[in-house]
């Protein structure tokens, strides 16, 4: 392997635009993608209701603990190996080529899948907006493509220009969630104080049905491990890459953990569950409208003036989940294109250093799916939004237990890092976590897809998938396989670019 450990030979029109971020910039990138507003107003108030109540704000801790160990040995790895490909040349390089182009064709469709998902939501979300303010009333599908439009324009610019529009966005919304969460901490909680052991004890994060709420929070992370992909456009990216990973996940358990946790103080742990519940039904349908669980802690400990600034922000949040995936998205194909695993037109970039041809298969490929829906008539959230988020999640995991594997085998033969805390024993750790992470991802699939099979309850059965659930659930594994199948083949075919990209 050592004759081989020249980088891919670049030309002014496949290299992407070196020294454009700092450890900030890559920091807005993932933590936009992570859209905590909307993980706030989302997420957490279905895990309190449907898995652990009180518990909840444990379980984004637990899971930003293990992301956290399982960054310890990705850190590691990013002093070894620089590419926008991340996940796969990582991969590739501790288990080989064939595995390395498998993890490759499942971590593109995580992140295809994520914006996709996105998509459905921002056009939901703006729709109720715009008809409830200023009485437009367009189908979800028009604010959905005004929304791809922009998005393609900005990824047409270099990564810099991007990294300040997501910033100004995450900027203001982890102000608005810090503002609620001191308020209510300043102001001693709601109606039974600040309990803290009801929400972090070990007895309180095992309550309920704790599977449910580590979904959730598992899936709230997505994105985190964007840090490695921007490390080519890095500057020094060997000391950017690992500070913007630690940052990145340490804001992110941070801001989720305290916020969750200042939901469930400020409403009151002991009834939290009926009080959540109630407070997001509509017509009588519970979590109908989850976002006014956060909206009134938000009103109540701060102001009216706050809960519509964030009504707003959920807007902007969506947005810039949709940039930074497009990024992401697009930086897979680029390095894909440049290994020759895809077409090798995918890693030519414009004038301004962006990876444009990948920028505009991407784009494309939401247009097709957005219009198919509408064409289709299909439900932009229950359908658009579930089904494509969680499989994202399911995806991406499966590719970080890959990573953990290939950090521990990559150190055992190169000895070039012998500390065994970073390329052994934390990577195990992580292994394991995410393992069960994935096995609880999996098992509430139904619940988390909305795709159960009719008359069957997925908070009360596991593994409760219809046709659809199983299709979806297992597609990662099926893509991973048949990606390995095909890595072999180009290598055996002695594609030295794809050879040459994965061990560099």
């Amino acid at each position: 392997m050592s004759q081989l450990q020249s980088g891919p030979q670049e030309t002014p029109d496949t290299a992407l635009r070196r020294n454009r971020l700092g450890v900030l910039g890559i920091v807005f990138f993932v933590v936009a993608a992570a859209a905590p507003l909307v993980g706030m107003t989302g997420a957490v108030p279905v895990a309190i209701v449907l898995g652990d109540g009180a518990g909840t704000p444990g379980a984004y801790l637990a899971v930003g603990l293990i992301l956290l160990v399982f960054s310890v040995g990705y850190a590691a790895m990013s002093q070894h190996v620089v590419n926008a490909g991340a996940f796969f040349a990582y991969v590739g390089r501790g288990l080989g080529v064939a595995w390395g182009v498998g993890s490759s064709f499942v971590s593109l469709l995580a992140y295809v899948a994520i914006q996709l998902a996105i998509y459905g939501f921002f056009g939901v979300v703006a729709a109720g907006q715009m008809s409830a303010k200023f009485s437009i009333n367009e189908q979800w599908y028009v604010w959905a493509l005004i929304a791809w439009a922009l998005v393609l324009i900005l990824s047409y610019f270099t990564v810099d220009v991007g990294a300040k529009v997501l910033g100004v966005m995450m900027i203001l919304e982890i102000i608005t969630l810090s503002i609620t969460a001191i308020a209510v901490i300043a102001k001693g909680g709601g109606p039974e104080g600040l309990h803290f052991g009801a929400s972090f004890s070990p007895s309180a994060i095992a309550a309920g049905t704790p599977g449910i709420a580590f979904a959730f929070a598992f899936a709230s992370f997505i994105g985190f491990e964007a840090t490695a992909i921007y490390g080519e456009e890095a500057k020094d990216p060997k000391r950017a890459v690992p500070k913007a990973t630690y940052l990145a996940i340490g804001l992110i358990t941070i801001l989720f953990a305290a916020t969750s946790f200042a939901i469930v103080s400020g409403l009151g742990a002991t009834h939290i569950v009926e009080t959540v519940t109630k407070i997001t039904s509509v017509n009588g349908t519970p979590l109908a409208d989850p976002s006014q669980a956060l909206l009134n802690v938000a009103t109540t400990f701060v102001g009216s003036w706050l809960a519509t600034v964030m009504g707003w922000l959920v807007l902007s949040s969506l947005f810039a989940g949709l940039l930074a995936f497009q990024n992401s998205a697009a930086r897979y194909f680029f390095a894909m294109g440049r290994a020759g695993v895809l077409p090798r037109k995918l890693d030519q970039v414009n004038k301004k250093g962006a990876p444009w041809n990948a920028s505009l298969l991407t784009g494309f490929i939401a247009l097709v799916v957005i219009v198919f829906f509408a064409v289709r008539k299909m439900d932009p959230f229950t359908q658009l939004f579930s089904w494509f988020s969680a499989l994202a999640v399911v995806a991406i995991v499966l590719v970080e237990m890959l990573v953990c594997l290939a950090v521990i085998r990559y150190f055992r033969v190169s000895k070039t890092d012998t500390r065994l805390w970073h390329t052994l024993i934390a990577p195990l750790l992580a292994f394991i976590g995410l393992g069960g992470g994935e096995y609880l991802l999996m098992s509430r699939f139904g619940l988390l897809a909305g795709t159960a099979p009719k008359g069957v309850d997925p908070t009360i059965t596991s593994w409760a998938l219809n046709s659809t659930g199983w299709v979806l659930v297992l597609s990662s594994f099926v893509i991973l396989i048949a990606g390995a199948i095909i890595g072999k083949a180009r290598q055996n075919s002695e594609n030295q670019d794809l050879v040459r990209d994965l061990v560099n």
